[in-house]
């Protein structure tokens, strides 16, 4: 199945085929590479009125996920047709993730598969809003990232590791 990237923005330049071959690996580490899964690199002003539309923040944020299918945490989907091999969609803020990257001096290519990692999860039913949810969505993200890491000789950390 594929993962499909669009760049929906011109602010940032972003090297996409690099970013979605870690996606592919992510997720198959999930035990979802039957799965599409669509990817969309945005600009501030789409994920301003997409975070105000779907969560009432009116203002840019990092990652939004649109799942497809509802589902506890983990839990994978079961199609009954071609149309359901669909994991849903992720948003990334690229231009809020490029801001903070140098505020804080992060490399910006990092910081995007780390984020859509996040945003895999999310479409796999893990949340954060409470504690326990967030450790069980912390160790989910560890685990692919580390799956990740092993493979290419990253050293990438979960994006929800400062939230509780």
């Amino acid at each position: 199945m594929s993962v499909v990237l669009r760049n929906a923005q011109r602010s940032v330049p972003v090297r996409r085929a690099p970013l979605r071959r870690a996606v592919c690996v992510l997720r198959a580490a999930l035990g979802a590479s039957r799965f599409d899964v669509g990817l969309v690199c945005a600009g501030n002003a789409l994920m301003q009125r997409l975070n105000g539309a779907y969560r009432q923040r009116p203002e840019p944020t990092d990652v939004l996920s649109f799942p497809f299918h509802q589902l506890a945490p983990g839990e994978l989907p079961r199609p009954r047709c071609r149309d359901e091999y669909n994991l849903g969609d992720i948003f990334l803020g690229v231009q809020l993730i490029h801001q903070q990257c140098r505020d804080a001096g992060e490399d910006f290519a990092d910081a995007l598969v780390v984020t859509a990692a996040h945003g895999l999860c999310h479409l796999l039913g893990y949340r954060h809003d409470t504690e326990p949810a967030w450790e069980q969505m912390h160790r989910k993200e560890a685990q692919i990232l580390e799956e990740l890491n092993r493979l290419t000789g990253s050293r990438l950390r979960p994006l929800t590791a400062g939230l509780f």
